[in-house]
């Protein structure tokens, strides 16, 4: 069985990075950040969309990627982003196809 590749551009710290990934490989964005790019102190409440220690912008999100649900809108509002449908927790995005040749720029909490 052949597995289609998911192609994530990451900007982070001024630096542009290609990760590649499968759907099954990471639960979620904020795993793959982590496993592959080695953040420290990053998604620290563990993917429970409450510190937003995870923060990303993103772009090119795809069908059920762009719903927000569970704890994120109420997490995103604390930072004032509840209104910018590119701002996400990477911990509530779900490693699928629809991340496919999106591009994540990693955020300083806030």
């Amino acid at each position: 069985m052949t597995r289609s590749t998911i192609k994530i551009t990451v900007l982070e710290n001024g630096t542009e990075q290609t990760i590649k990934t499968y759907k099954g490989e990471y639960r979620n964005l904020m795993e793959l950040l982590k496993d592959k790019l080695y953040f420290d102190c990053f998604g620290e409440c563990g993917g429970m969309g409450r510190c937003a220690t995870c923060i990303v912008h993103v772009t090119e999100l795809q069908g059920s990627s762009v719903i927000k649900d569970r704890n994120e809108p109420v997490t995103l509002a604390r930072y004032g982003f509840e209104d910018n449908p590119s701002i996400r927790l990477s911990c509530q995005l779900l490693v699928s196809a629809y991340l496919d040749g999106a591009i994540v720029s990693v955020l300083e909490e806030n």
